[in-house]
């Protein structure tokens, strides 16, 4: 789970997938609302991150995984998957991350309280 950074209070937790859907090196697009997110498995752990590069809005999800960096398949910006924080440019805003629980077998993401339009 990577919830220790997130205010767990603040947010909705969505239902998305089963804990054996998602195995180490894989990855899941998912859409809550209207946020477009790429759920993905590094090492056995589970990280959300917004499906859209802050550089130019394009998509991110299909980018390379090189250790705990997301590569932007358009124009090779870099975000930690883990912060959102921006790597290399030429983005200069962090990426969307959000929380990521397992409950009972089922893996949940969560949206802050009053962002998520269905």
């Amino acid at each position: 789970m990577n919830t220790a950074q997130f205010d767990l209070d603040q947010y909705s937790f969505y239902q998305v997938a089963s804990e054996n859907e998602i195995h180490p090196g894989e990855r899941l697009f998912i859409e809550i609302g209207d946020h477009p997110i790429v759920l993905l498995n590094i090492d056995g752990k589970l990280y959300a991150i917004g499906d859209v590069c802050t550089h130019d809005d394009g998509p991110l999800g299909d980018g390379e995984i090189d250790g705990w960096a997301i590569v932007c398949p358009r124009h090779g910006a870099r975000f930690d998957v883990r912060t959102g924080a921006v790597l290399a440019f030429p983005a200069v805003r962090p990426v969307p991350v959000y929380p990521v629980r397992v409950m009972d077998g089922r893996i949940e993401i969560g949206i802050l309280n009053g962002q998520t339009r269905q």
